[in-house]
């Protein structure tokens, strides 16, 4: 510690503590210009200097370290003068126009000019009467440099908030100068347009386009969370008149004021879309059209078949879908109507499709199906993250930026994936694995630890149960035989296993590409395995990771819209749980374990479900085997949709009911690392759209089932009050805080950041014995080529929301397959050809994109696109114990296509 004193303040502070920052903790303000915490400190705009007794000149607080005994002064007329002084000279660089720049009443040198009297300068304007030399080709954001003051801020954003150096400084003649990617060819630059370096500007030099169409005065600013993947960003979203009309980064616990490019321009522009459904619809029998309802008509007749169902074919008949892209009340109220009208646990959400393998696989093996450690843990402070089937730079942007700093600081990075991905660049290690072959490779990692003596025996004996038997299904997994069937070499097969059980703090994150396969649980259960062989699991840094997909995945399991979950993964079978649900809805309630959301389809055709309800999801754009799904749907005698949009999925419902989007209600999501964080309302829109809360509860009590009419904020009591890992959990609450990570179990309780720490959820950790099994569909002579699929940077699943703003179609606005270069060859396809893709389920025509991202006899599509959707190919076979379907791998066919 060191002792010093500011503005006669006695203050004790750590060692490498700057000026600045000593002064922060006495509440005393030193002006900065280029200064930004944890991007810029450069010291180049001299606004920060302060006086330190026996120093012959002034120095920078932002840069200067504290020393034992300092006597600091950060006013006097001295200091006055010399930031005056700086201060005209930045002026005399500066184009002024202030009237008609796009920062006016949120410029920071304009701001610090009106602090110290200063409104002119005496020297020579080098900008004066120019016009602005603008570079806009982006179509996010824009660079003047007659506005541009030299400070760096944005090229620290760029390098040390987004990890991606893409702004970069050059010399012009004497000076520096900032070579900004937006001109004509900013697609071949390494720009991702998240807009950081727009935010992190202190003047209008570099801004994002959408502050032309406000000023700050004209707006209220309100806080809430990120509707995209579940990195569960904070942001303000910024309302004029209404409207949203613009996005600006909050200090959340995830982001950390970090924020991609679907966060900041792609979050907003879809709630004020002229496609948003605006009144209740029903389809016209005769005509097949659909014809606008009043909302007493629609919810009569959508309570009045459902019960009519019940009552023909009994309560099985019926199923209902949450929106995972909902607030956790919302899905609370879903699933109860389900349980308590239909009277079925025919209740599911699209986890089915992603991260359902995660839930269970974590759950038998640890107890509790979910991220073990926080964002922030596992990417600061970390000596070797293993990245298994995870393309965060794409699917979770801020978390993939947070991981490319970690490598920038020296952690060391093991990438295991079949495609070369951004981060595979960076890595030190790149397995670049057969799709599929998951278990393999864990189990191989495993073989290695065990035979280097690297287990962690201690762990294993005191925390663990099983370990024996995997012990010898490893054995057989020697590196010769992993190589084989993963298609690596073994010597860094054995490398990456040193490397992960040597590193005293390693997470284990991963993602889709090991959950979507018919061996996905058992995919997740050898992730486990892994951690716990090393004893890297209740501790930080460490643990098993998976990055849940959309913004409330987590939430939408959290919240029982499981087929034999109640909330919080109460068990339906524990006949205790069953009881207490039944007193507090004041219902019998149906003891069998229902249906899964991938059983539901087959069951429709099967004529077993007659009536289904879908809440704010597209099966239709994001299930495997498309035309099996259009087959289902058009099996039921009464489909519902509730949705924003008319989505391909709604074409085909009798009655469609038009919810609210997220900035139009009150609520909470819980991010990937259980956290759970206040979605506020910010809009009211033009129409006769509800508060889906309301619209449930409309049909509950017409259904014949009395539900009180309750706020957002008294759902999260009830739901509090039944639900132990949330019974500290309150909207209050969370108003006051950064939002709180359950288990929560008490008012009191502050949350668990990191599970299982000292003991399991399940007590002891169970080493789940894991062989390795082919994937359901492989290559053969009809079809020789294997196809994955996944996302990418500018957009999420079907579009719904991205494909509403459009700069992110003219970023990324078509299909495509990516194909390696000798596969291209032998078919006589070049890169940019149309090409045809089939399976054995469907046919597609879209664009190859030629490289060796992908390995012989692989190709990769993304599922976002209309014109080339790769869930028409995709194999609806499911895994054992989570019903998740196999989308990393099928077989296809490859040809030319001439139009």
């Amino acid at each position: 510690m060191v002792n010093l004193v500011i503005n006669g303040k006695s203050i004790q502070v750590e060692e490498n503590t700057t000026i600045l920052n000593a002064a922060k903790a006495l509440k005393i303000k030193i002006p900065t210009l280029c200064y930004l915490e944890g991007v810029n400190d450069i010291g180049s705009c001299r606004m920060c200097m302060v006086e330190v007794e026996g120093y012959p000149s002034l120095v920078a607080a932002c840069n200067t370290k504290v020393r034992e005994g300092m006597v600091i002064f950060t006013e006097s007329d001295e200091i006055s003068k010399s930031r005056q002084m700086m201060l005209k000279l930045i002026l005399a660089k500066h184009r002024i126009h202030c009237f008609s720049c796009e920062k006016n009443g949120s410029c920071e040198l304009i701001n610090l000019c009106r602090d110290y009297g200063v409104d002119t300068t005496p020297f020579e304007e080098e900008n004066k009467g120019k016009e602005g030399v603008i570079i806009d080709s982006n179509p996010f954001l824009q660079y003047d440099e007659t506005l541009c003051i030299h400070c760096q801020r944005c090229v620290g954003a760029c390098a040390n908030r987004a990890g991606r150096y893409a702004i970069v400084t050059v010399r012009n003649g004497r000076e520096n100068a900032i070579a900004a990617p937006f001109g004509k060819d900013w697609k071949e630059s390494l720009c991702e347009s998240c807009g950081n370096c727009a935010n992190a500007c202190p003047t209008g030099a570099l801004i994002s386009k959408n502050r032309s169409k406000y000023r700050i005065w004209q707006t209220k600013k309100v806080l809430t969370t990120c509707p995209h993947c579940a990195t569960g960003c904070q942001y303000y979203l910024i309302v004029k008149d209404n409207e949203i009309v613009d996005v600006e980064p909050f200090d959340g616990p995830s982001n950390h004021n970090r924020l991609c490019v679907k966060g900041r321009f792609g979050s907003f522009d879809f709630v004020h879309s002229s496609e948003r459904l605006k009144y209740p619809l029903i389809k016209n029998k005769e005509t097949g059209e659909f014809e606008r309802a009043s909302w007493d008509e629609a919810l009569d007749l959508v309570a009045s078949k459902f019960m009519e169902l019940k009552k023909k074919y009994g309560s099985e008949s019926l199923a209902g879908f949450a929106c995972s892209r909902s607030p956790n009340e919302d899905i609370y109220m879903l699933q109860k109507m389900v349980r308590t009208c239909f009277e079925t646990n025919n209740v599911d959400n699209c986890a089915r499709v992603c991260h359902s393998a995660s839930v269970a696989g974590l759950a038998m093996t640890l107890g509790s199906g979910a991220m073990t450690n926080p964002i922030y843990d596992i990417t600061n402070d970390v000596d070797c993250i293993m990245l298994v089937g995870s393309n965060p730079e794409e699917a979770h942007p801020v978390v993939g930026m947070q991981i490319r700093k970690a490598v920038d600081r020296g952690t060391r990075l093991i990438v295991v994936d079949p495609r070369d991905i951004g981060l595979s660049k960076k890595a030190d290690i790149h397995l670049k694995i057969k799709p599929g072959t998951n278990v393999a490779f864990a189990n191989g990692m495993m073989h290695v630890i065990i035979k280097e003596g690297l287990a962690d025996e201690e762990f294993i004996k005191t925390r663990t149960e099983g370990f024996e038997k995997l012990r010898e299904i490893v054995e057989e997994y020697t590196p010769q035989k992993v190589s084989q069937i993963c298609h690596i070499k073994e010597d860094m097969l054995i490398e990456a296993a040193k490397m992960y059980a040597k590193a005293k703090k390693a997470p284990i994150i991963y993602c889709l590409g090991v959950t979507e396969h018919s061996t996905g649980t058992e995919g997740v259960m050898s992730m486990s395995n892994m951690a716990m062989m090393v004893g890297k699991l209740g501790k930080e840094g460490c643990g098993v990771n998976p990055l849940r997909g959309q913004n409330n995945v987590q939430g939408a399991c959290d919240m029982g819209a499981l087929p034999g979950d109640f909330p919080g993964y109460q068990k339906l079978k524990n006949k205790e749980v069953l009881e207490k649900f039944e007193k507090a809805w004041n219902k019998k309630l149906n003891p069998n374990e229902g249906l899964h959301a991938t059983e539901v389809f087959p069951a429709s055709i099967e004529g077993k479900i007659k009536g289904l309800f879908i809440f704010g999801e597209d099966p239709v754009v994001t299930d495997p085997d498309t035309n099996h799904v259009i087959k289902a749907l058009e099996s039921l005698e009464f489909l519902v949709v509730d949705d924003l949009f008319m989505t391909e999925t709604a074409k085909y419902a009798d009655v469609i009911l038009p919810g609210v989007s997220y900035a139009e209600k009150e609520g909470t999501f819980s991010n990937t690392e259980r956290r759970v964080q206040r979605v506020r309302k910010a809009v009211t829109l033009e129409g006769e759209m509800r508060l889906d809360t309301d619209i449930f509860i409309d049909l509950m009590n017409r259904m014949g089932y009395e539900q009180p009419y309750l706020t957002s904020a008294e759902i999260m009591d009830e739901i509090a009050s039944l639900t132990p890992s949330f019974a500290g959990i309150s909207h209050e609450r969370l108003d006051k805080t950064e939002g709180i990570q359950w288990p929560c179990t008490s008012k009191e309780h502050p949350g668990t950041p990191i599970m299982h720490v000292g003991k399991f959820t399940r007590g002891l950790g169970w080493f789940y014995p894991a062989k390795y099994v082919e994937s359901s569909e492989l290559p053969d002579e009809d079809y020789p080529i294997l196809m994955m699929t996944g996302r990418v940077l500018y957009h999420y699943n079907t579009r719904a929301m991205t494909g509403k703003t459009p700069g992110l179609m003219e970023i990324s606005g078509s299909s495509f397959i990516e194909m390696n270069t000798q596969d291209a060859a032998e078919l006589g396809v070049k890169d940019g050809d149309k090409v045809k893709v089939s399976s054995r389920r469907g046919e597609i025509i879209t664009t190859a994109r030629v490289s060796e991202k992908v390995s012989k006899g692989e190709s990769w599509m993304p599922f976002h696109f209309p014109d080339g959707n790769a869930n028409w190919l995709t194999n609806a076979a499911l895994d054992e114990y989570a019903k998740i379907p196999e989308y990393k791998v099928c077989a296809v066919k490859i040809n030319s296509y001439k139009e």
